[in-house]
């Protein structure tokens, strides 16, 4: 919907600046296509959302994993589809032009038809996705995955450990962009009490409201070992396609120079360790001057 090459552009731009990409189950690309389009030695990921038919997940997965993606990311904050009132009140609906290529069926690659007052891809999830998602469905996926399985969609240290008791290999910090539920903690405020909670047994990855390489500077001082962008692509993508999204990641990698540079750091590993070089802003408030 940003830009004619879509999902092509976004991949092509990550390979070449040698960036980690997640592809969507719900990308208007052909996962394979994806890939055919990223450099050899290119690090893709796929992320995954897990249908009622079980047949059409294992579908996803093998194909996944034929076409050289490197792990699965299983989004587990989204059994069901939060209130978007926004695209209540649009009727929103995938243009009619595009579909989800990921499936030939139509009753899949397309949403349902939207409606004022109601989402047609909201219709779409509550038909299509698992909505009884739960811990066992986790291991089945690890067990039937020959690639790691990481979770994304966690916010709590209790639910990053049963992740890992279920076989996860990695967690991401996410709260979905925050739109499935109002009030929900801020990944970056969560992100420590997950990073605590894993010591060190798997990675630790946070998306969410990353705007500017001190955004990323903040999350790694944190704990986190891996920053991941989503809407900055898509202003990237959307105004200069392939060339965009280099554009994007260049400056947040010169943002982050900056800010490493400017605050005495001079590697990762002496960013997260140097203690309280990110405090909440209570930390210098009046009261404690």
């Amino acid at each position: 919907m940003a830009h004619p090459q879509g999902e092509l552009a976004t991949s092509m731009a990550a390979s070449q600046t040698n960036t980690l990409m997640i592809c969507s189950t719900l990308s208007t690309t052909k996962l394979e296509d994806v890939a055919q389009a990223s450099s050899i030695n290119a690090n893709l990921w796929f992320q995954l959302y897990v249908y009622r038919d079980r047949r059409i997940t294992e579908n996803l997965v093998s194909r996944a994993i034929a076409s050289g993606y490197r792990a699965l990311v299983l989004t587990v904050d989204a059994p069901m589809m939060g209130r978007r009132r926004a695209d209540e009140r649009n009727g929103f609906e995938l243009p009619g032009h595009l579909k989800m290529e990921n499936f030939d069926v139509e009753l899949l690659a397309r949403t349902f038809k939207g409606k004022e007052g109601a989402s047609g891809f909201g219709e779409y999830v509550k038909n299509m996705f698992d909505l009884t998602l739960n811990w066992d469905d986790l291991r089945w996926l690890v067990e039937y995955s020959k690639i790691p399985v990481i979770v994304k969609g966690i916010v709590r240290g209790c639910d990053a450990i049963k992740a890992l008791e279920a076989g996860a290999r990695g967690i991401v910090v996410s709260n979905h962009g925050g739109r499935q539920i109002e009030s929900t903690v801020s990944t970056i405020e969560a992100l420590s009490e997950v990073v605590e909670a894993v010591n060190g047994r798997c990675p630790v990855f946070v998306d969410g409201g990353i705007r500017s390489g001190s955004d990323i500077f903040k999350c790694i001082a944190l704990g986190a070992d891996t920053v991941f962008i989503g809407r900055p692509i898509i202003y990237g993508l959307s105004v200069g396609g392939v060339e965009g999204v280099k554009h994007v990641i260049q400056i947040l990698r010169t943002e982050f120079e900056y800010a490493m540079r400017l605050s005495g750091i001079s590697s990762i590993y002496q960013l997260r360790t140097v203690p309280r070089m990110v405090v909440h802003q209570n930390y210098y408030s009046s009261s404690k001057l």
